[in-house]
């Protein structure tokens, strides 16, 4: 009996939110950098990075950490955030040592960024964080008019990648009032001649060019209109995704 009552309280009691928490991977980072820095511990080295972290600025005051097993380990976190990709063998390890790790999938859509949204600050403990986020996430989607016709667009990456209608990307564009081109396939640039779109979207120019972003200026391309976003607010999908939606549809 005494053993069932001990049980019965331990289920009762209020789950204690994780107070040191590292995060593996970029989009994990932009997550607990916006919802809780105060439980931070270390970042991944690309949290920093103006170029692909949409929270560069406020990542510079915490430290950066490799994945490495040994490493985190020597913070002693409570919690470990990566995604369903990366790190897998360090991830393993440290549930080996018996370090909670939550991997968070990536969101395909707004709807799934509210969701990825609410059960990240969930593990976090800041529930009502969440919904200031995706509260200023929906007030921008709202004021982006859609015109009646949707516009021709393509978003066209580096090597000739372009951005099919399920992913985050096609989602950015739907929300923008386009109408998306591609299927997610590779695109050269005597295809995007043949049949050009209303709107190529490209992403800022690199501060290192190179061959793979070379295609991008192809000087033949010039007469289609365009739209540079930067890759912070497209590499990762969160409640920041709203804002590359507005300058889509300016």
């Amino acid at each position: 009996m005494i053993r069932w009552i001990a049980v019965l309280l331990l289920l009762a009691a209020p789950v204690r939110a994780a107070e040191r928490v590292v995060s593996l991977n970029l989009c994990t980072d932009q997550m607990l950098v916006l919802l809780a820095p105060e439980k931070i511990v270390a970042l991944s080295s690309l949290a920093r990075d103006p170029a692909l972290s949409f929270v560069a600025a406020g990542a510079r005051r915490f430290p950066q950490i490799r994945a490495a097993a040994e490493a985190v380990l020597a913070l002693h976190p409570d919690l470990v955030l990566a995604a369903r990709y990366g790190a897998q063998t360090t991830v393993a390890q440290l549930e080996r040592f018996g370090i909670p790790v939550r991997r968070l999938d990536l969101p395909e859509n707004f709807g799934g960024i509210a969701r990825a949204t609410r059960e990240a600050a969930d593990i976090l403990g800041v529930p009502d964080r969440a919904e200031r986020l995706i509260a200023a996430m929906e007030a921008t989607l709202a004021s982006v008019g859609v015109p009646g016709p949707r516009p021709s667009a393509i978003a066209w990456e580096p090597r000739g990648y372009t951005a099919g209608p399920d992913g985050p990307m096609g989602a950015v564009i739907q929300a923008a009032g386009l109408t998306n081109a591609a299927n997610g396939g590779r695109m050269g640039i005597e295809t995007l001649l043949r049949h050009p779109p209303d709107l190529l979207i490209l992403p800022d120019t690199p501060t290192f060019p190179s061959l793979a972003t070379e295609m991008l200026r192809a000087p033949v391309l010039a007469s289609i209109p365009r739209r540079y976003l930067p890759p912070a607010l497209t590499l990762c999908a969160g409640p920041w995704s709203a804002r590359a939606v507005a300058m889509l549809a300016r």
